[in-house]
């Protein structure tokens, strides 16, 4: 017997008719959206240095001069070979006095000598290629024990810091990211003990944090040996 309180019960709702449209909508979102921000982000890029670079060269020099129309890379090509000039120069003996020269300089001046130390120190930072990449990607208990992240191994910790911490055994310094941006995050140092070492490659791991966890390296392998 039925009350006034008690539910109808609900048929099955089919899905709509345009629910396989929406649905192939959003997969065409997924596949366009990272290809046409890269390829916007590098079109952007590549105006922006043309902007900056062509203004400083000779109007004689400009390839508009004798096509009549304004390439768009022109000033990347100049930019790179300028570049490539700069450092072929200062890694000779002239080029090593003349920077020292200009670094003795600057020293002399209070503001420009911090601005300039500090984009110095980012870009050997962001562009030296020796011995700056991560070791190894690593499994540690944080921000308590029971509670699982991935880190990537920098190095071993030296000096004052591996003197003073207070353990018995090595100790290496860990670089935890955040998710979904895997630039920023935080330098730990941990007992070698308390350092799990994984096996996929740091890009594996890094594609896993950037993807909060969606994609995993060894699920990708597993399906492959399946197959």
């Amino acid at each position: 017997m039925n009350t006034p309180f008690d539910e109808e019960p609900h048929e099955p709702r089919k899905p709509g008719r345009f629910a396989g449209l929406r649905a192939s909508f959003l997969t065409g979102i997924v596949v366009i959206a990272p290809v046409a921000l890269t390829v916007w982000l590098v079109w952007a890029v590549i105006g922006w240095i043309d902007s900056v670079v062509l203004p400083l060269v000779p109007y004689d020099f400009q390839p508009e001069k004798y096509i009549g129309i304004n390439l768009r890379g022109v000033g990347v090509i100049i930019f790179l070979i300028f570049t490539i000039f700069v450092g072929w120069v200062a890694k000779g003996l002239i080029g090593r006095s003349l920077i020292n020269f200009a670094e003795s300089l600057v020293d002399r001046m209070p503001v420009v000598r911090s601005i300039y130390s500090g984009v110095k120190q980012i870009a050997e930072t962001v562009f030296a290629q020796s011995e700056r990449s991560f070791e190894k990607a690593c499994l540690i208990q944080y921000p308590r024990k029971g509670i699982w992240a991935i880190g990537f191994i920098s190095t071993t910790a030296k000096g004052e810091i591996a003197r003073r911490a207070e353990t018995s055994g090595e100790l290496m310094s860990i670089f935890l990211p955040t998710t979904p941006n895997p630039t920023s995050g935080f330098l730990l140092f941990l007992p070698k003990e308390d350092v799990i070492e994984l096996d996929m490659s740091v890009e594996e791991a890094a594609k896993l944090v950037i993807s909060a966890g969606l994609v995993y390296p060894g699920d990708q392998m597993l399906e492959s040996q399946d197959k």
